[in-house]
């Protein structure tokens, strides 16, 4: 099972299957598995895997620079569910010793990787190391040049724990963005409001906003920095280096 050449085989066979059967053959081997929660396709696994397993761990990241309406959303998806929802915060000395020494504003000058490991990895690392698995709702067609040639399942080394594997799932890499809004109009599924206003990729407030016609959808992230770079760090191991 944890060998490349059984993902393989179990990744070629999934690449045929829905989202939802995905979710259950995922639900079903691990035990110790949680769902990475942000954004539109996250709740939309959310609302799946709620119907799959009740209790389904759940958890997302608090960086402290969230629009208002991001925290009213996931309170909204927290009473919606039955999930048992962590909401994971970054190391306060890290942050004070970055914005102290850089001020508020650093990855506008220097990259927003200093922050976004700090205030994003740094939490994701430490919550990964106590699971065996974890569901994303990455897509195929999200981001230009780093993720068109994500599978269905992986296994995660940069965030393994050290001799270990850890799995990685990512049950809607063959939807499209309009599959998953189809889905969750079709579902009633809750979402953040700022995606009435312009807004498709949503993550921490200074470094979002709204994209234009014909934008795509990751444009509107980190707009000071090439298409290649639009990556948190959450899911590193796309960036072609």
């Amino acid at each position: 099972m944890n060998s490349t050449l059984d993902l393989q085989d179990i990744d070629a066979k999934l690449q045929q299957s829905s989202p939802q059967e995905i979710l259950e053959y995922a639900l079903t081997q691990h035990q110790n598995l949680a769902i990475s929660f942000s954004g539109a396709e996250d709740v939309a696994l959310i609302h799946m895997a709620a119907q799959i397993k009740p209790g389904v761990q759940v958890f997302c990241l608090d960086t402290g620079r969230l629009h208002p309406e991001t925290y009213e959303f996931i309170e909204t998806v927290r009473k919606r569910y039955p999930i048992e929802l962590s909401i994971l915060f970054p190391d306060a000395e890290a942050v004070q010793k970055l914005v102290n020494e850089k001020g508020l504003y650093s990855f506008y000058a220097d990259n927003h990787q200093e922050c976004c490991g700090i205030r994003k990895v740094g939490p994701l690392r430490k919550k990964l190391l106590a699971l065996d698995a974890w569901v994303t709702g990455q897509r195929k067609d999200q981001s230009p040049n780093t993720r068109t040639n994500i599978p269905v399942i992986q296994n995660d080394r940069l965030f393994a724990r050290p001799g270990e594997s850890l799995t990685k799932f990512n049950p809607l890499v063959n939807w499209s963005s309009k599959q998953v809004w189809d889905y969750i109009r079709a579902e009633s599924i809750p979402y953040n409001p700022l995606h009435d206003r312009g807004f498709i990729s949503i993550g921490c407030e200074p470094c979002t906003r709204p994209v234009g016609p014909g934008q795509h959808e990751r444009e509107g992230r980190w707009w000071w920095e090439e298409a290649t770079k639009k990556e948190c760090g959450l899911h590193a191991s796309n960036v072609k280096k």
